[in-house]
């Protein structure tokens, strides 16, 4: 017989004759003999010690119930009406253990605390283990910026599509959280280009250098759907001419990077941009529409892919800001940052990708 066993039939009787001043001192005294057996309680007994200690636990001081809801929050078989009435404390150091792991509150009181209490209260459940779409529904309709974030960064929440929409919608104002949606692993194709779209070009960049090789891939796919839908369709200029003399070139096996240096640092579009599709072997009308777009992210990706040096791409990058346009120091040299950061395995994915589209 264990010590819970023998001691358990006298409690009800402690509890109903004891002095009421001194209900928090017994409710200890109970926690501690719960504690000792735990692991051995029979249902029956658990379900005992749940009546006796959810009238006594509340006279025990704010230390007291902080140490046990601490303590009950770790275990599978901790008493369940207590461990709900833990959570619904408005003093977060005492529901924040068990909202933040315990494992016998089911999903309806979390939900319930979710809709009622406080920040401080979501906030510690965002760290659970596991948040089903039910709670995070009411996580991302309540909570302020430090919940949302902490919750889009849980990697066992789950979201529902409209739970997803809206927190796009927020990470348009919100940097942090546009990273750490971006680095979610069920994060949608289409999501991913909605959340790029609405972001600033600084965040992408940031998005681009925390996120693993795989996803690195899919937002630069995104970012050039992104672009190409932007522009106008059809061919942007009349690129016969240049065709012409990039195709002698070829013919005469001078076609290469030095042939594209000397085409860039003249501001030859045409010429330069029908060797670098040439080179890459991707459509000239495709290649166009990629470089003439709001941002040269397609130059480096070419550039890496070619194993162009830096000289080169600099001087595209230049040409691409044109005759009338000084680019400062310091965006030629994030410029530099990110070619030399960009995975050639990458480039290249994004570049079969480009070619791909010629079927379309």
């Amino acid at each position: 017989m264990t010590v819970a066993t023998s001691l358990i039939p006298g409690l009800d009787d402690i509890v109903k004759r004891g002095d009421p001043r001194r209900r928090g001192e017994i409710a200890r005294a109970i926690s501690q003999l719960f504690f000792q057996d735990a692991e051995k309680l029979r249902p029956d007994l658990v379900d005992l010690f749940d009546n006796l200690l959810i009238d006594l636990v509340p006279h025990a001081e704010l230390a007291s119930r902080v140490d046990l809801a601490e303590r009950f929050s770790y275990l599978n078989n901790a008493p369940p009406h207590l461990v709900t009435q833990l959570a619904r404390e408005n003093e977060i150091a005492v529901a924040g253990p068990v909202l933040r792991r315990s494992p016998v509150l089911d999903e309806a009181a979390l939900v319930e605390i979710a809709r009622l209490k406080g920040q401080g209260h979501l906030l510690a459940m965002t760290e659970r283990p596991v948040l089903s779409s039910v709670i995070t529904d009411v996580l991302v309709e309540r909570g302020d910026r430090d919940v949302v974030r902490r919750a889009a960064g849980n990697a066992g929440a789950v979201f529902s599509p409209g739970s997803y929409s809206e927190l796009i919608k927020r990470a348009s104002q919100d940097g942090v959280l546009t990273v750490k949606i971006g680095q979610r692993n069920d994060l949608s194709g289409d999501h991913l280009k909605e959340l790029l779209n609405g972001t600033l070009d600084v965040i992408r960049r940031r998005l681009s250098s925390v996120v693993n090789p795989v996803r690195q891939v899919e937002i630069a796919r995104a970012m050039a759907s992104i672009e190409e839908a932007s522009l106008p369709p059809g061919p942007r200029r009349d690129f016969s001419a240049a065709q012409r003399t990039v195709l002698t070139l070829h013919r005469e096996g001078h076609l290469g990077e030095s042939a594209l240096l000397g085409f860039a640092k003249a501001h030859k579009y045409e010429e330069s941009i029908a060797s670098l599709a040439a080179m890459a072997g991707v459509r000239l009308s495709i290649l166009d529409r990629l470089v003439a777009g709001d941002r040269y992210d397609p130059i480096l990706i070419l550039g890496r892919m070619l194993n162009l040096g830096w000289p080169t791409v600099r001087a595209l990058i230049l040409m691409w800001y044109g005759s009338h346009r000084t680019p400062a120091d310091a965006d030629l040299e994030q410029a530099r940052v990110n070619f030399t950061r960009l995975m050639p395995s990458t480039a290249e994915r994004v570049v079969k990708f480009w070619r791909n589209r010629q079927t379309i």
